[in-house]
């Protein structure tokens, strides 16, 4: 079994406001849950963040420490962050997307992928705990950014 979550927010500030905030790796351990801290590890092709970059995360889920690099597939400022995991105990797919809505930005948070092996019998569990998680960094980034812009 393997996970595909989403969780969305409608945040009441412009995309580039949220993108420029939500896609800067070193905020990644002020609004997303677990994440204790981030480094860029490899630059983009092109220099700096972008298409080729790695960002090495160290989390904690469940109680367990755990390191894994995502690299970014896509990029496209404000629109779409989306990144793999190259190296960590599991499979990752991260996709941030930041859409016009009325109100603001309608922010999405998509995780995919999941445990292998034996570990496999904890993918409902996990499930319910990256929606959890999901659920709780959107409604942080949103009160980060909305006190920025005060």
């Amino acid at each position: 079994m393997t996970i595909d979550v989403t969780a969305e927010r409608v945040v009441p500030v412009p995309p580039e406001q949220v993108a420029e905030y939500a896609m800067d790796w070193r905020h990644d351990a002020e609004w997303t849950q677990g994440i204790r801290a981030a480094e860029l590890t490899r630059e983009a092709d092109a220099g700096a963040f972008g298409v080729g970059a790695e960002v090495t995360r160290t989390a904690y889920f469940l109680g367990r420490r755990i390191d894994y690099v995502l690299r970014v597939a896509s990029y496209e400022f404000p629109r779409l962050l989306d990144m793999v995991s190259v190296a960590g105990p599991m499979p990752m797919h991260v996709t941030y997307s930041f859409d016009p809505h009325p109100a603001g930005t309608l922010a999405r948070i998509r995780v995919r992928g999941g445990p292998g092996g034996l570990l496999r019998l904890t993918a409902p569990l996990m499930a319910r705990q990256v929606r959890a998680h999901i659920g709780k960094d959107l409604r942080d980034l949103e009160r980060r950014i909305t006190h920025r812009t005060q």
